[in-house]
């Protein structure tokens, strides 16, 4: 059923109250390929968990939340489990569910925010580990013509924090579910990435499961990132940035401190908070928005924010560390 002029504010992480000029609750794909036929002469806006955006207006376009429920095992070999689990489940939820069945390989990425759905838009990733790495394929419906597709991992051309549905097929399709394959036994565990090592030797583990590693992880994202339902934020508000290795010899000249990740002999990783710290930002707060006073990668609304302030702070941001570093930082949280 569509609702009209239905407020999204606690639709989205960030809790920016804007509206939907017309609003549905999509809970089967009947209904979702029902609504796509019907209305297919006005423009979509397709919702997920409303976790990786920072709306900047109201909506004029017909909101679907994509609700679809379900997690099951599709595939089982003695070692591995291909698991399909629908759009509208919760990703962190997800997770657990895969760490009380034994399933490795997602356990890194716990407590991330957002649904299912919109895991492969992102390629989203932390601690090492990335959803292509464990991806199988996904299912999807195109908007224009109902017709259903499945994607395969080099259909979806990941990049970091990147995906064929972000590019070339943007506002093209809608996932409807997606496949992991996750392993059953012999887990290949990720440790040596951020804090990992430093949490567990303070629990005085010395040979973790995927469950130790997960409570790791959520240990170290609570202690630097705020929970949307206590400040709202979108988690890491930027990527990133890649440089050149003669971009760094340039920026070591001057700040011989700055830390990096080495992803190859040409490519150099530079933490965007280490930057945005570095340019005087952290725990900066204007008004009702600001700059998070833990971890300076994300930008936070102390309550009635609006998305053009938070926009706007970013684009200051943006512009500040550019100045002072050369260099560019995009944002990983989409403008609407």
């Amino acid at each position: 059923m569509i609702k009209h002029n239905i407020s999204l504010k606690a639709f989205n992480t960030f809790g920016i109250d804007a509206n939907a000029g017309a609003y549905c609750d999509v809970t089967t794909l009947e209904d979702l390929k029902t609504v796509l036929k019907e209305k297919q002469n006005r423009p979509f806006f397709v919702l997920g968990g409303g976790s990786n955006m920072l709306l900047t207006k109201d909506i004029d376009a017909l909101v679907l939340h994509i609700n679809l429920k379900g997690i099951t095992v599709v595939e089982e070999t003695e070692n591995s489990v291909i698991i399909n689990a629908k759009a509208g489940e919760n990703w962190h939820d997800f997770v657990l569910w895969c760490i009380k069945h034994n399933y490795g390989g997602v356990e890194n990425l716990s407590l991330i925010p957002g649904n299912i759905g919109t895991a492969p838009i992102q390629n989203i990733g932390a601690y090492g580990v990335e959803l292509k790495d464990v991806f199988e394929s996904c299912e999807a419906i195109h908007i224009k013509n109902q017709s259903h597709k499945k994607f395969m991992y080099d259909d979806c051309k990941f990049g970091y924090r990147e995906s064929v549905f972000k590019q070339d097929l943007k506002d093209q399709y809608i996932i409807t579910s997606v496949n992991l394959r996750l392993t059953k036994n012999k887990h290949k565990l990720h440790l040596d990435y951020g804090a990992i090592k430093t949490e567990l030797a303070k629990l005085n583990i010395e040979k973790p499961t995927i469950k130790d590693i997960s409570k790791a992880v959520i240990a170290i994202r609570q202690s630097k990132l705020p929970d949307p339902k206590d400040i709202g934020n979108s988690g890491s508000f930027f990527k990133n940035p890649v440089i050149s290795a003669q971009q760094f010899k340039d920026l070591l000249s001057n700040f011989p401190e700055a830390p990096s990740y080495k992803i190859s002999d040409t490519a150099i990783k530079v933490p965007a908070g280490w930057l945005i710290e570095k340019a005087g930002f952290k725990g900066k707060r204007f008004k009702d928005y600001g700059v998070h006073n833990k971890q300076a990668l994300v930008l936070v609304n102390y309550g009635n924010a609006q998305g053009k302030d938070i926009f706007d702070l970013a684009k200051l941001i943006q512009k500040t560390v550019k100045r002072i570093f050369n260099i560019t930082i995009d944002t990983e949280v989409n403008i609407i």
